[in-house]
């Protein structure tokens, strides 16, 4: 505990103008108590199961506390989540219309007295220009919501939005800011990754971004985004975060990206159409083989909307249970 305090205290020190004060500094920042790692539930002969919270969005919101009991025993033993704002430094969802947020400490006791682990989180900056300019203002979102989830006891913190790029270059002053953002988490003990979607996997020629490959025999004509990403991004300060439905989707092989760049991929998104394995699209068998030879660390199941408007809470209930089936999961 008191090394997370010190990890606070160094870096608060350097942005004093942000939300960490000389008083704050001073009293207990975390809102666990007690030893170093907040008290769950017992996990021994559970697997480690994670879930990212988008997959229930207002399913959830409506009601946290039940919600996140019911997901305990589902079997989930942690959740990434999403929603972070940066002006209130609540969390809610993605939908305009949404009007409940959940302030972080309210956020953290509830998921500790479901007996759940809040492992990592999905938030990105609203400034849409990745310019040289705009650098400080992306180094205070940073700093500001680093401060939150410090609190919040989360291991990692991943951007999930594509920014604008149309160059080789773009995608290197990209990349020159994820290192950044990346250097600010590491102070406070917390990773920085980036989570793709398919836009990734576009190419990038002298002529500009090229179009995703319409099969997996089209020979691309450049560097892909996410390439660029993982050769001008720091090991030390940057991890990734492979969404393999996504993935496939850009008719790429997410086994193929995991054994390329071994140790970069810490986190996975397992997904499919739906419910988890139903599709037979994936081959999740080799992807977590994949996973844990190359040093995953955590993975969170995802859903997205289903296009039968049938109740989500099913779709992850059911995708715990293939989950806990399957004997390559560990």
């Amino acid at each position: 505990m008191s090394n997370r305090r010190t990890f606070l205290k160094n870096f608060s020190l350097l942005t004093l103008g942000g939300l960490a004060g000389e008083k704050a500094m001073a009293s207990n920042h975390s809102y666990f108590s007690g030893s170093e790692v907040p008290s769950v539930m017992s996990t021994e002969g559970k697997k480690q199961m994670g879930l990212q919270t988008y997959s229930l969005g207002q399913e959830l919101l409506k009601d946290m506390p039940n919600g996140l009991k019911r997901l305990a025993k589902m079997g989930y033993t942690e959740l990434e989540i999403f929603g972070y704002r940066g002006d209130s430094g609540k969390f809610g969802d993605y939908s305009r219309t949404n009007t409940t947020f959940i302030a972080a400490k309210d956020y953290y006791q509830m998921a500790e007295d479901a007996g759940l682990l809040i492992t990592s989180s999905h938030l990105s900056p609203s400034i849409q220009e990745y310019t040289a300019e705009n650098m400080p203002k992306f180094d205070e979102f940073w700093k500001k919501a680093t401060d939150v989830h410090f609190n919040m006891n989360v291991k990692y913190m991943v951007q999930p939005s594509l920014p604008r790029i149309q160059s080789e270059d773009d995608a290197k002053r990209v990349a020159e800011i994820f290192n950044r953002a990346g250097e600010i988490t590491k102070q406070a003990g917390i990773t920085w990754g980036y989570h793709n979607h398919s836009n990734e996997f576009k190419t990038i020629s002298k002529d500009g971004v090229q179009d995703i490959p319409k099969s997996p025999f089209e020979k691309p004509q450049g560097p892909s985004i996410e390439e660029l990403f993982l050769k001008n991004t720091d090991p030390d300060k940057v991890v990734f975060e492979l969404d393999v439905y996504w993935a496939m989707m850009a008719q790429q092989d997410p086994v193929e990206w995991i054994n390329k760049y071994s140790q970069r991929y810490k986190l996975l998104h397992i997904k499919d159409r739906w419910i988890i394995g139903d599709s037979g699209m994936l081959n999740f068998a080799n992807i977590f083989k994949a996973g844990y030879k190359n040093g995953m660390t955590n993975y969170f199941v995802e859903l997205e909307g289903n296009p039968e408007n049938k109740v989500q809470f099913e779709g992850v209930e059911k995708s715990a249970m293939y989950l806990k089936k399957a004997s390559f999961v560990k």
